[in-house]
């Protein structure tokens, strides 16, 4: 098992589970698979996924991957279940670490259709922020970043309402990404401070003229959703 919950041979560790009032986040299983194609048969879904999961055998691929990516700690994806409603499959959430640099990780979610506009996707995300900056805290995460396309407006709210302040619109990417982005970014707590401190420090530098330069992370891409894979 690796330090975050991944087993040997493609499995996700069982021991990893998340809570938000009646939303339990645990690990995906080959049980999901008729809810995750439910899921994914919808149109909005449709408008911002960039693979389809349309077949059980695209859905066994879909599920492959997520286990390989707790196995190589690279992405950890949870099934957002609500035990108000029996258990029901009412979304996903995904903390992605793909490229290099322990210091940033993004965030990505999808909500079912049916659990749309009930705030699942806040409090879900609320609890994988927490859960990530504690869990990869020795490892030096200290910015969780959210991507979404400019009309990609409910993405946009839950941001907003998750505490992952506006940081800067990106170019987009023809033809993956044909509009541009807009990279939401939160901190961890301690380094919010050490944040807020440089922001203020940077101002007084720039009060001769008046503006304060905003530096554009490296290597960030808009994305086509929240989390479109």
């Amino acid at each position: 098992m690796n330090d975050h919950g991944g087993t040997p041979g493609g499995t996700p560790g069982p021991d990893i589970m998340l809570t938000a009032g009646t939303l339990l986040m645990r690990t995906w299983c080959e049980e999901d698979v008729p809810a995750l194609l439910e899921a994914y048969d919808d149109p909005v879904m449709r408008q911002w996924v960039r693979l389809p999961v349309s077949t059980p055998e695209e859905a066994a691929r879909w599920l492959e991957s997520q286990y390989e990516g707790w196995e190589s700690g690279t992405r950890f994806s949870f099934a957002v279940t609500d035990t108000g409603r029996g258990g029901e499959l009412v979304g996903n959430l995904a903390l992605k670490r793909p490229g290099p640099g322990p210091e940033r990780a993004e965030v990505g979610y999808w909500t079912a259709a049916r659990a749309r506009g009930q705030g699942v996707a806040p409090r879900a995300l609320e609890a994988l922020t927490d859960w990530a900056f504690t869990a990869f805290a020795a490892e030096g995460l200290v910015r969780l970043e959210l991507l979404h396309q400019v009309d990609n407006v409910a993405s946009c709210r839950v941001a907003e309402k998750s505490g992952y302040a506006f940081a800067e619109v990106l170019d987009a990417l023809p033809p993956e990404f044909p509009l541009d982005g807009h990279l939401h970014v939160r901190r961890a707590p301690s380094a919010s401070a050490s944040a807020s401190a440089s922001a203020s420090a940077s101002a007084s530098a720039s009060a001769s003229d008046g503006r304060v330069t905003a530096q554009r992370a490296p290597g960030v891409s808009p994305a086509g959703s929240s989390d479109s894979r």
